[in-house]
């Protein structure tokens, strides 16, 4: 836990993955650094694709694993 709250571009990669998994609009972005912003629309789609393909709620926890 301590080592993703260290890591913000990971940290943001995962938030930005949780948004778009759930749904919600890209311009939501708490972010305004380029490069941190940049990990959580990253995140976002593919969180997004990953709603769209069905990885959505119990059938997607193993995708959430491995970010």
């Amino acid at each position: 836990m301590r080592r993703q709250k260290r890591d913000m571009t990971e940290r943001a990669f995962s938030k930005g993955y949780q948004a778009g998994s759930t749904g919600r609009n890209k311009e939501t972005c708490p972010y305004d650094n380029g490069d941190i912003r940049q990990q959580w629309l990253t995140g976002w789609r593919e969180g997004r694709a990953d709603q769209w393909d069905g990885y959505t709620g119990v059938s997607g926890i193993h995708k959430m694993a491995i970010h």
